[in-house]
């Protein structure tokens, strides 16, 4: 047996004797925050992000189909205790802890949330799992007005750990990197923080303006979101906001290219945050320019109403670039069943808007978002494993 495959079995063990414990904890204390590890769907997938959270590809290096299984059995083990919480495991006085202990002696319950995907690099010749790549997976799609830095881009793994403190999102991620050290690498990855509702409603972005009001709700979810194993076609698209250059434009320009008011995220034509636009009342784009951003995005047509999205967006800082500007923007992140169907032809009818201006989308990826876990025999990709 391989020194990777040793580790990658070891940390399964060592992750399903801490898990037990997790679980006994997590129902003890019927923390009503905790979000549900087990079921059909991923829960964070639906979620509204808390304040907290990272996004992470991994390029996995795992040498047989074998080892990568045994690679999705370990992440779904840590990630099971994680999102329950307990006393880790107790490897002996000769082995290095445990765990890192950056929440203390016992891992709390908390409302951590873990949504795992599958970039379409991992289903070349390695592992002979071309035929289960799920149809509508590919490569994210570079646009012409992307600025795509390939260290930046991609990966077989995706991982997206939110909560509503720093430090259990970070925990969590050097946690699933240690056990997972013999069968994946960190690609690229990147913080993020949601803002909350001011002065109420949905929260804002770096550019000031409320991120993600139209999403699909009710039995759309069903519809748009989900495929019909349970998955869901995952986007993320890392942008940078040119906030120097934004922050000099006028109050009223910048409404109009968005197409809502700073203050209420109220079309301009509306009152509030929830208002639909009237556009068959404004043909020519009077009151909400044809080329703004929602009405590029969501025309609001029959013909449109399939290509909606569930937007997840969280805001990033990164510190400052080596010309002394500021680096920050938005971790965008999509879900659908489809993504030529839906992200793509809105990215297609979002093509030179006026807000291309003052972003540079950078990096990214396209993922399948894999189903649940639905019990304790279950792990993460089971179905595509086989």
């Amino acid at each position: 047996m391989s020194t990777r495959r040793s580790f990658l079995r070891g940390a399964v063990v060592g992750a399903g004797l801490a898990a037990t414990a997790g679980t006994v904890t997590a129902s003890a204390s019927g923390n009503p925050q905790t979000v549900p590890f087990h079921g059909a769907r991923q829960a964070g997938i639906l979620r509204e992000l808390p304040q907290q959270s990272v996004v992470a590809s991994f390029d996995v290096i795992a040498e047989n189909k074998a080892e990568l299984t045994d690679l999705m059995k370990s992440i779904t083990d840590r990630a099971r205790f994680l999102t329950t919480g307990g006393a880790p495991a107790t490897l002996g006085i000769t082995a290095p802890p445990a765990d890192s202990g950056v929440l203390g002696p016992v891992v709390p319950t908390s409302d951590l949330s873990v949504v795992v995907g599958v970039g379409a690099s991992l289903f070349d010749d390695r592992y002979s799992l071309a035929d289960r790549k799920p149809a509508k997976l590919k490569p994210m799609t570079m646009f012409p007005n992307d600025a795509l830095d390939p260290t930046q881009c991609h990966g077989d793994l995706s991982l997206i750990l939110a909560a509503s403190d720093t430090d259990t999102v970070l925990h969590a991620l050097r946690d699933l990197a240690r056990a997972t050290r013999g069968g994946m690498q960190l690609r690229w990855k990147i913080n993020g923080f949601s803002s909350p509702p001011r002065p109420a409603g949905t929260p804002r972005n770096l550019m000031g303006f409320k991120d993600g009001i139209a999403n699909p709700e009710g039995a759309a979810v069903d519809r748009l979101v989900w495929t019909e194993d349970g998955g869901s076609y995952q986007v993320i698209r890392l942008i940078r906001m040119l906030v120097e250059f934004w922050d000099r434009v006028s109050l009223a320009e910048q409404e109009n290219m968005f197409g809502r008011r700073r203050d209420t995220g109220a079309p301009l034509d509306g009152a509030d945050e929830k208002d639909v636009p009237r556009y068959a009342e404004d043909p020519v784009g009077t009151v909400i320019p044809l080329t703004s951003h929602i009405r590029r995005a969501n025309p609001r047509t029959p013909e449109t109403d399939d290509s909606r999205i569930l937007r997840r967006a969280a805001n990033y800082d990164r510190g400052v670039d080596t010309n002394g500007n500021l680096d920050m923007g938005l971790i965008f992140t999509c879900y659908q069943r489809d993504l030529e169907r839906q992200f793509e032809a809105v990215q297609q009818r979002l093509a030179d808007e006026p807000l291309v201006d003052y972003i540079s989308p950078y990096g990214g990826g396209y993922f399948y978002a894999l189903p649940g876990v639905t019990g304790p025999q279950d792990h993460y990709g089971r179905a595509l494993l086989g």
